[in-house]
């Protein structure tokens, strides 16, 4: 019996990176409405949603920089994670840019007081944003590594 036949999952074409791939491409769709919403917010749209009006100061005064940042991450990581699903070898590129613009965008939280804000469930969420896109970046690289 060779191989092949003794472990049919282990000559499938990679499913597990397939399904990484696609649930990359809906969390970072997810996150380019969430990027449009941040852009487009103002602060009375905020205060309206339930913020309160220093929340919402700081979440409409941002600098520049974290718009970008925020914008690389999830443009990265919509980019990486089609590139995933097609298996090319560029996809580790693009979600270490994914990577680093959230990595960048999380210290933007931190530095312009974002965190200090809005508290727990905000440094959770972005906490979990960065971890995706470093696991997206990891089975990039894995996909390099075995390919």
């Amino acid at each position: 019996m060779s191989d092949a036949s003794a472990f049919p999952l282990a000559s499938r074409p990679r499913l597990w990176t397939r399904a990484t791939a696609l649930g990359g491409i809906a969390w970072n769709l997810f996150g380019a409405i969430q990027l449009v919403g941040s852009v487009t917010a103002t602060r009375d749209s905020l205060m309206a949603s339930g913020l309160t009006a220093d929340q919402a100061t700081v979440m409409t005064g941002y600098p520049a920089w974290m718009t970008l940042a925020f914008a690389a991450g999830v443009t990265g990581g919509l980019a990486g994670s089609v590139l995933l699903l097609l298996r090319r070898p560029e996809a580790a590129g693009v979600l270490a840019l994914s990577l680093a613009g959230y990595v960048g965008l999380w210290i933007g939280d931190a530095i312009h007081g974002v965190f200090a804000e809005m508290g727990a469930p905000q440094i959770i969420i972005l906490s979990l944003v960065v971890a995706i896109a470093g696991a997206l970046l990891a089975v990039a690289l894995r996909q390099d590594a075995t390919s």
